[in-house]
């Protein structure tokens, strides 16, 4: 029986947390960053949380579940 993979993707784009938690960066923070406001960008630096109703589904990804 072979091994089951993780997936590439997702093991570069989530990180699971010690609390369990799983993170990854917000979105819209590479390019046209002129027109954006400094709150938003600020906003843009913290980590984002999964949310609960798309947790199994990246777990999954990542071979935890």
């Amino acid at each position: 029986m072979p091994k089951v993979k993780t997936n590439s993707s997702a093991k570069k784009r989530f990180k699971v947390t010690g609390t369990g938690k799983i993170t990854h960066q917000k979105s819209f923070k590479r390019h046209i960053l002129t027109k954006k406001s400094t709150k938003r960008k600020r906003g843009m630096r913290v980590d984002g949380v999964v949310a609960q109703s798309h947790k199994d589904f990246v777990m999954r990804l990542l071979r935890l579940k």
